[in-house]
């Protein structure tokens, strides 16, 4: 009986699946009918993105209370990453900006830090004050977001035309080799640096208020996962589709379609990190809000790094000057607010005018 329950509360897959069969059987005659309609069908497919991600959200949730951290939050980050890779690879593949990715990274980086960080941070900060975690934690995500960004997107600014094939295969490397190093970090002997010691009392409060299912099976969320990535697959590609004809005519930036695969990507992040902010688990919120951005980062470029070589695809990863900036001044930012332990609605704040000019700027085109 228990599983039958279990299976019931995914009927709200069943919206997502509905429509990507009507999307498969539809497609031709959405696209018959002009650009208006096919602008109207990529909205319904993200709708059916979003329901499809949240719910994978929940199972990854499920599976992070289970194990405890650090390896929840890495659970997280990381079924978070492989949708938004997973839409960029379909993306890519049809007739995509040769800088989607480049923006696309540069948008998570800003929505993870400045927007779900900072509006945690000023949410709870106004709620209960000073915020503890573990400054460790801060630092490391730190600065390897800032040598990840750096490597993968501000010197390739530098590198001649000619021998970007060089560098594209260093900057695979090196990411793999950062990623594996840091990896063994967090669930290794330093795994201290991404947990925090609550006092008793708010730790039995924090047990009061696990999520919803969290008695369900691992292997039934194992199972809702691979699904849903599937089903989000196909979801992306009848997107991509939808887009790119609903689009061609319009001259919207590109960075409107970034931001958006950024969004949906971290949509179930940001409803996880505000709880844990809300409830006084301000570490939860740092390993989800700096480990996404890093996991964004640190695992996207080689893997769109080898599509690009592997098909010959124009592809672009230096950022823009106006990015390259304001990367810079969020990655200071983070370092100053995030090196004593503790966060307040002023640093929430900080980040979260950031975020706001990252949107001011895009809808400015720069």
């Amino acid at each position: 009986m228990s599983s039958v329950h279990s299976l019931r509360q995914e009927k709200t897959l069943v919206l997502p699946l509905i429509v990507a069969v009507a999307g498969l059987a539809l497609e031709h005659e959405i696209l018959a009918l002009g650009p208006a309609i096919s602008v109207v069908a990529a909205v319904v497919l993200i709708g059916a993105i979003v329901v499809a991600s949240l719910r994978i959200a929940h199972h990854a949730e499920v599976l992070a209370v289970k194990v405890g951290d650090p390896y929840g939050t890495m659970i997280l980050t990381l079924s978070a990453v492989m949708v938004e890779v997973l839409i960029l690879a379909i993306m890519m593949s049809g007739e995509s900006s040769p800088t989607l990715v480049r923006d696309t990274i540069y948008s998570a980086v800003m929505l993870d830090i400045n927007g779900i960080l900072g509006l945690a941070a000023l949410l709870g900060g106004l709620k209960h004050g000073e915020q503890p975690y573990n400054d460790d934690s801060g630092k490391t995500y730190g600065v390897m977001i800032l040598t990840a960004m750096g490597i993968s997107m501000v010197v390739p600014e530098f590198i001649p035309v000619e021998k970007w094939q060089y560098y594209s295969f260093f900057t695979i490397f090196a990411m793999i080799a950062l990623y594996g190093l840091f990896l063994r970090m967090q669930v290794g002997t330093h795994s201290y640096f991404f947990s925090y010691s609550y006092p008793r009392t708010q730790q039995r409060r924090q047990e009061e208020r696990e999520p919803e299912g969290e008695n369900e099976p691992a292997t039934l969320s194992i199972a809702v996962i691979v699904a849903g990535v599937v089903l989000i697959g196909v979801l992306a590609e009848l997107m991509s589709v939808f887009l790119n004809v609903g689009l061609k005519d319009v001259g919207a930036p590109v960075a409107l379609t970034a931001i958006l695969v950024a969004a949906i990507s971290a949509g179930p992040e940001i409803l996880t990190a505000l709880r844990a902010a809300l409830a006084d688990r301000m570490q939860a919120t740092v390993n989800i809000a700096m480990g996404a951005s890093l996991s964004t980062v640190i695992l996207t470029v080689p893997v769109m790094e080898a599509i690009a070589l592997s098909t010959g695809q124009p592809f672009v990863m230096a950022m823009s000057p106006v990015q390259t900036v304001m990367i810079a001044i969020t990655l200071i930012a983070a370092a100053i607010n995030l090196n004593d332990g503790e966060t307040n609605a002023i640093e929430g704040m900080t980040h979260f005018i950031l975020f706001a000019t990252f949107i001011m700027l895009s809808f400015l085109g720069l």
